[in-house]
């Protein structure tokens, strides 16, 4: 009968990427879309773990959070404010 000839689709087929056609035509914005939620992810983990950070014992040699820490932020502005008054 008519319709032409079928697609030669394979008879078993098992991806984790899905399927026949593993890449979509969209996948550029896809994959940008899931990068840009990821990376907006991260900064919010770091922005609140960075609010949130307290050391009790100070560290002995400067140390990279000591940069954007909220308490050495402080402490920055008093030591600051303090060698203007002098």
């Amino acid at each position: 009968m008519g319709g032409g000839a079928r697609y030669p689709y394979p008879k078993q087929v098992w991806s984790p990427t899905g399927g026949w056609w593993t890449r979509p035509s969209n996948w550029k914005a896809n994959t940008a879309i899931a990068f840009a939620g990821i990376l907006a992810l991260t900064y919010g983990g770091f922005v609140v773990s960075a609010d949130h950070e307290v050391r009790y014992t100070q560290p002995y040699r400067p140390i990279p959070s000591q940069r954007w820490a909220k308490q050495y932020k402080e402490e920055r502005e008093k030591q600051e404010s303090s060698e203007l008054n002098l």
